[in-house]
């Protein structure tokens, strides 16, 4: 048997006006009005939203770590444009992971990935041999968050 479903008024909104929906979907749930949510969509908004903060923290340590690379590396090419984007991309971590602190089990889990990652973009804006990066991350999550840090 099968069965067919029809998109709930609040599906169509989702679909042709997403912000209409966004601000229905809050009264709604202010209001306590919940017998009509579109559960489906907010759902997968929220789950969206989830991935959204792993996708930025990934980035940003990406980032963070082929700088603190090229610092480490090319000492004579060091400029405070360097110094700002370790700092910025730093301080966007810091403050991911104080609002959403359980974004720290997750930042153990991927530095090693993202530091594979660093190291591939370092070689790549440096024009440096992937292989005078070690294979290993010889910074400690630690220190590649520690604001005061910077490799010599």
């Amino acid at each position: 048997m099968t069965v067919i479903t029809t998109p709930s008024p609040l599906n169509t909104v989702y679909e042709q006006d997403y912000l209409m929906w966004l601000e229905m979907t809050s009264e709604q749930l202010r209001t306590g009005k919940l017998e009509n949510l579109d559960i489906e969509n907010l759902l997968e908004e929220i789950e969206s939203m989830a991935r959204k903060e792993k996708v930025a923290l990934e980035s940003n340590l990406e980032v963070l770590l082929m700088h603190l690379l090229k610092y480490q590396y090319q000492v004579n090419k060091r400029t405070s444009s360097w110094r700002y984007t370790i700092d910025e991309h730093r301080s966007r971590i810091l403050k991911a992971l104080k609002v959403s602190p359980s974004l720290k089990p997750y930042l153990k889990q991927v530095f090693d990935d993202c530091y594979q990652e660093g190291r591939r973009k370092a070689a790549i804006e440096t024009g440096l041999n992937i292989s005078t990066f070690p294979m290993r991350s010889p910074l400690s999550q630690e220190e590649t968050l520690n604001p005061d840090f910077l490799p010599e």
